[in-house]
């Protein structure tokens, strides 16, 4: 029988039936007590005469509970003809109910006219359901007021006040609560617990929170439990969100349906599916399967854990689906990337005559956004349009967000045009938006608008706008950032600290990029992960490779960003056995390698000198990507077998990997070290011609070293001649080292103009024509030069070379004594020149290396 059909005859019943007064109100409250608001509401109706004052604040709680204003009224109206308008319990309950149900200046007229009369004045329940109501409604400042304003008729705060204080305030105020909390000897309140729990936990300080909770004498409540197991969740700690989880199952605690959210979302946010199947088991055998909530979240676990196939598991299981069920299927989809799925279970919503709320629609334009293709997004614009759905600040914002990931800025910035009211949200979508389009300035315009509007920001945009100085490359401005971001109390926020370290690490300030790493109080992987980028990005390998040995320390267990980003120091300093170590570390933890880690491997024994085991890794990938290629061509020209490198070029295309600029680099450079001047030159020629790719200035210097090494000068310069933009330095410095190696003065004093017309303040340029003159024994022109050099103070940066043992590297330069290890070196040589003064050697070169001028 349908529902609405067996409500209308038990209704029918009771009016046929004259149920005596005291009988009606018995089952209004008892319907209350189980949620069944609208029966009690409807029964309330049948005698509306028969309720008495006791009842009242139940139908009350009932209104509320269903944002039922005129209900609530008419309530009022018959309350006021009854007299019952001045009972404290009433109009405590009249209070609650209009500020719930969003017409607070009625609750304030009627907490006016009540607070006038002595028995209200003092009664601390009634100042705290008007308190309760400012800060639902966001005025702090008049809630304050109210605080202020009770305590100076006399009335003292309970344990209810100051958790609703506990619920608005900041970490300051939030703290001066815990002391007057203490100082009053407010002990066991369940209220009081769980709210300083959840305040330190939202001030993202966790372990505050976790001191009150490891102190509590009683932690029977499950309200506690699960309050500390979502801060530790919300604060980034997910690990321990499930070792409390487990600790709960070890006490006496009762487990309530809200037990299981916070602990699935750690699960699917750490994509721990094995302990997210355990909580599925235990919330069965605690029978709370059939709870919305409960499956709801259990869907988003397996989503998230990449699980589609459970997911759909629950989500058949479940036979009156809700609205909240569909839209975490579609977002399960979104999550794994399945927009035409999405699509399709949300077609199926409507076929079920499911009405989409701002969630759905939100999710359908995330596909939209996925899929890319504007005309899709436009027709979802159309379609909501429609619908009074389409003014929703969240609606509005999704729309923003898939206008802009579809590369149209200017239609995103309209509809942000519209929006009546801009929250966080919306800001947050048309920043990120220019960031992600490449429109930095206008990311930071918009932020500063933002920030006029009186919007304050969170760490998503912050993360953005930190990004956009990142990308205009603007260490001024990021530092500007970087003070706006300590002001508004969100460095200690993890993301946004790892989005400072990017920055300063891509504008060239480690040691900047080192104090904000620092001074971040909880790390996570990718902090260190960026940290260790920072390094190698910096030219501070050793660095970046001391750190990857300190995750560990800290109790994280590397990814494969970390180790690709240890990978990557390694190959630029050559240290081959810690290379080793780290792939054997790879191999023992049995960490899932992706394509890039692969990549990494190849490149490090590759720069190590190894190409075996470069090989070796090559041939056993189940997939090559440009870049993989890339890495074997650049290997075996480097390594000076160019017939491989072109054979791989050949198989490569053969497997349809679209070449890219960086193959033909690697080709060129190929056939440069083989001398192959012909292979190389047509190879130059192909990439315009048959690929559609234009050469960039690396090309352009290879193929003048290519020409130049081959001694065809003359073609070497007519090259440069011809060359479509304006030579660089690398280009010109080319020439002259070519010219010097074949002794061609006259075009060696051609491109030296040049170079030093570009970089006249640079000594290697001057050293190089130096070196030209002196081989040439034209001594006053060599004259010259030095003395040019002396009057400007310039001098060739020292060669450098090092050399990896017993897993350590030193790094030596040239004319340098500064090695721990000088002293050995020299006694090394000095034995090695008696030795072979013994053996009739050629001392004489053993003194030139022992000279620390050389």
């Amino acid at each position: 029988m349908h529902p609405t059909l067996r409500l209308s005859r038990q209704l029918s019943y009771y009016q046929s039936s004259h149920l005596s007064p005291a009988l009606l109100n018995s089952n209004i409250k008892t319907f209350i007590q189980q949620g069944q608001f609208t029966k009690a509401l409807q029964l309330y109706s049948v005698s509306p005469l028969s309720a008495t004052q006791f009842t009242f604040p139940s139908l009350l709680k009932a209104s509320t509970f269903l944002s039922n204003l005129s209900y609530g009224k008419t309530l009022h109206s018959t309350i006021i003809q009854f007299g019952l308008q001045f009972d404290p319990f009433i109009a405590t309950s009249l209070v609650n109910m209009y500020a719930k149900c969003g017409s607070f200046s009625y609750a304030v007229k009627v907490f006016e006219t009540m607070v006038k009369r002595e028995a209200f004045v003092k009664d601390v329940t009634f100042w705290n359901s008007l308190l309760d109501g400012y800060f639902k409604f966001g005025l702090l400042k008049e809630g304050l007021a109210h605080f202020y304003k009770m305590q100076s008729f006399g009335v003292l705060p309970d344990a209810y006040s100051l958790s609703i204080l506990l619920g608005v305030l900041g970490y300051k105020e939030g703290k001066e609560i815990h002391g007057y909390i203490v100082r009053n000897m407010f002990k066991s309140d369940p209220f009081l617990e769980t709210a300083l729990i959840g305040m330190y936990s939202s001030c993202s300080r966790i372990m505050e929170a976790w001191f009150v909770f490891y102190h509590l004498e009683d932690k029977s409540n499950v309200v506690i439990w699960n309050v500390m197991v979502g801060g530790f969740f919300k604060n980034g700690w997910w690990e321990w969100s499930l070792k409390l989880y487990s600790l709960m199952k070890g006490e006496n605690v009762k487990f309530v349906s809200e037990s299981f959210g916070s602990t699935l979302s750690a699960c699917g946010y750490g994509h721990v599916v094995d302990f997210g199947r355990q909580v599925h088991c235990d919330l069965i055998k605690l029978g709370f399967e059939n709870y919305s909530f409960v499956y709801t979240s259990l869907l988003i676990m397996y989503g998230r854990c990449q699980f589609v196939e459970d997911a759909k598991m629950v989500f058949h299981q479940v036979l009156d689906k809700g609205i909240e069920l569909w839209n975490a299927m579609i977002s399960t989809f979104v999550c794994n990337k399945d927009s035409y799925a999405a699509f399709e279970v949300y077609n199926k919503m409507i076929y079920n005559v499911i009405t989409p709320d701002s969630f759905t629609m939100s999710n359908v334009l995330s596909c939209s956004s996925l899929i890319g293709i504007y005309n899709v997004g436009r027709s979802v614009h159309a379609e909501l349009v429609k619908r009074p759905l389409e003014s929703s600040a969240a609606i509005q914002s999704a729309l923003v967000t898939m206008y802009c990931k579809c590369g149209s800025v200017d239609d995103a910035n309209s509809v942000l045009v519209t929006m009546r009211e801009k929250d966080v949200v919306a800001w947050g979508s048309m920043i990120s938006g220019f960031c992600q389009n490449r429109k930095f300035r206008e990311a930071l315009d918009y932020f500063r608008r933002m920030d006029a509007d009186g919007v304050r920001p969170d760490s998503d945009i912050m993360s953005s706008v930190i990004s956009a100085c990142t990308g205009l490359e603007n260490v001024d401005s990021g530092c500007m950032t970087h003070g706006y971001v300590i002001k508004s109390g969100l460095e200690l926020d993890v993301y946004v600290a790892t989005s400072l370290v990017d920055m300063y690490s891509k504008c060239g300030f480690p040691d900047m990029a080192e104090n904000v790493f620092s001074g971040m109080p909880h790390k996570n992987l990718v902090a260190w992960n960026s940290m260790m980028s920072c390094y190698c990005r910096n030219g501070l390998p050793d660095h970046s490779i001391y750190l990857f040995s300190k995750i560990v320390q800290h109790g994280f267990y590397p990814d494969s960003v970390s180790i690709t980003g240890a990978l990557a120091a390694v190959s630029s300093i050559a240290a081959l056995l810690i290379g080793k170590i780290i792939h054997g570390y790879l191999i023992r933890l049995e960490i899932q390698s992706d394509i890039q880690l692969e990549n990494a491997l190849i490149d490090m024994y590759v720069k190590c000198g190894f190409l075996k085991y470069a090989e070796y890794i090559f041939q056993n990938m189940s997939q090559k990507d440009v870049v993989t290629w890339n890495c074997m061509i650049a290997g075996h020209g480097s390594h000076g077998d160019c017939l491989r490198a072109l054979s791989l070029f050949d198989e490569m295309k053969n497997c349809g990997i679209k070449p890219d600029d960086v193959t033909f680099l690697s080709l060129i450079s190929s056939c440069n070290h083989a001398g192959l001047v012909d292979e190389g030159h047509n190879i130059f020629q192909s990439m315009t011609m048959e690929h559609g790719i234009e050469p960039k200035m690396e090309h352009y210097v290879n193929i003048v070293d290519l020409l130049g090494r081959a001694g065809r000068l003359e073609d070497a310069y007519n090259f440069v001649k011809t060359m479509p933009m304006e030579p660089e330095r690398s280009v010109w410095l080319s020439l002259l080292c070519a010219s010097r190696a074949h002794s061609q003065v006259q075009l060696g004093e051609l491109a030296a103009h040049n170079l030093l017309k570009l970089e006249p303040d640079r000594g290697s340029n001057y050293v190089q024509l130096l070196h030209l003159y002196g081989e040439a024994e034209l001594w006053d022109k060599a004259a010259n030069i030095r003395s040019t050099m002396k009057e400007k103070g310039l001098k060739k940066n020292p060669g450098c070379s090092w050399i990896e043992l017993r897993n350590k590297v030193d790094v030596f330069f040239s004319g340098d004594s500064s090695s721990l290890r000088t002293m050995e070196i020299y006694e090394i040589l000095h034995s090695l020149g008696r030795n072979m003064e013994k053996k009739g050697g050629d001392y004489e070169i053993v003194e030139a290396f022992s000279d620390p001028r050389v």
